[in-house]
């Protein structure tokens, strides 16, 4: 593991988020979303990775890697960090993915995230979901937010993950944090397992299936906060995926449902610095208010979401993605190539940078405002 364990360090000390190791290739690094090899080690051989692998998995993890042909597991390195490794097989020989993990908890404000995130993870009871693609830094985000909580509330806090990532220090919370495989069989198991032990709040790592799903509805129904992620773009995509999952005559209900739970759903996409020094995240943030509730119920409405986000930035800290941006490229951290390429609507955005006001987004102004009070 010595190797191993070297390629990790090298990978961190560049800044690395994950590195990929596939046979015939030297190590790949990923630096602010680039890949990169690393020319100081030799090209990886099926052999090593398997050995590397083997070291790793518990026999459990061996068994579900041989049905299924690929297994997560957390790997740690003392002094440097943890990892989520993901073993797969390709072309028939094994291949790992490697996340790095920092052992410290970067709270809400070091992740340059919006304020009113603060105030939703202090909900009381409901739904909170973090979304974004692949990468995006959903869990990074559900962490901070945990960490909000540990410091603020006292209260006994769940968390099931597959694996475990960050792991967190009692502080006026208690924290349980159960992975899948070695602590429990699945998600959906434990989330039911934990409205039986006692929990204020509740993290799942990801409402994968409907069981999962149907399970965090009913312990946000039932006075708990649940907070998890799902592989969604935005807010209006979260809510018609999750409706999506049940039957269509039970769709309405589930709506219904949703708009009573929903306390928050935050997006993201990570961007690159202008000073090309790492990147930030640009946040879309859903808040609930009356107005919103009714869009996650009428299937007609939820189209009309991304408005509400829109008008909502004064009285209620919401923001679209695009008035995230916005933001961004006002204070120079982000060039205008990078806020054109990630923004929801480029015609209206490049209106906004000239000075030209869009008819389709008439709540720049109200966003400009907040932006200059501070």
């Amino acid at each position: 593991m010595r190797e191993f364990d070297a390629i990790l360090i090298e990978a961190i000390s560049r800044g690395a988020s994950d590195v990929h190791l596939r046979v015939g290739l030297r190590p790949v690094v990923r630096i602010n979303g680039i890949l990169y090899p690393l020319k100081s080690f030799p090209p990886v051989t099926a052999e090593w990775v398997e050995n590397i692998a083997s070291g790793m998995m518990t026999e459990w993890q061996q068994m579900r890697f041989n049905e299924t042909k690929q297994v997560d597991l957390s790997y740690s390195i003392q002094d440097t960090g943890r990892f989520r490794v993901n073993i797969l097989q390709q072309r028939g020989v094994m291949g790992m993915v490697i996340r790095f993990i920092p052992f410290q908890v970067q709270s809400i404000l070091e992740l340059n995230l919006p304020e009113v995130i603060k105030r939703i993870a202090l909900e009381p009871r409901g739904l909170i979901l973090v979304t974004g693609t692949t990468g995006s830094g959903k869990s990074t985000t559900l962490a901070a937010m945990v960490d909000q909580i540990n410091n603020h509330r006292n209260c006994h806090i769940i968390t099931i993950e597959d694996p475990i990532e960050y792991v967190h220090r009692d502080k006026k919370a208690v924290l349980n944090q159960r992975e899948v495989g070695s602590d429990t069989d699945s998600f959906a198991g434990a989330l039911r397992a934990a409205l039986r032990q006692d929990p204020d709040v509740i993290q799942v790592g990801e409402m994968r299936d409907l069981e999962t799903i149907e399970t965090a509805m009913l312990a946000a129904e039932t006075g708990h906060l649940v907070l998890s992620t799902l592989h969604t773009l935005d807010a209006t995509e979260s809510i018609v995926r999750i409706a999506s999952m049940f039957p269509p005559y039970h769709q309405a209900q589930v709506r219904k449902q949703l708009a009573g739970i929903v306390k928050g759903i935050i997006s993201q996409r990570l961007i690159r610095r202008a000073d090309g020094t790492g990147r930030l995240p640009a946040v879309e943030v859903l808040v609930s208010t009356a107005l919103v509730r009714e869009c996650i119920e009428d299937s007609d409405k939820t189209r009309d979401l991304r408005s509400a986000i829109s008008s909502g930035v004064t009285t209620y800290g919401m923001q679209t993605f695009d008035q995230s941006l916005m933001s961004l490229l006002t204070r120079e951290l982000i060039t205008l190539d990078e806020a054109l390429s990630y923004c929801t609507n480029p015609d209206d955005f490049a209106l906004k940078v000239k000075g030209i006001s869009s008819e389709s987004d008439s709540r720049w102004d109200e966003f400009d405002k907040t932006e200059e009070e501070p």
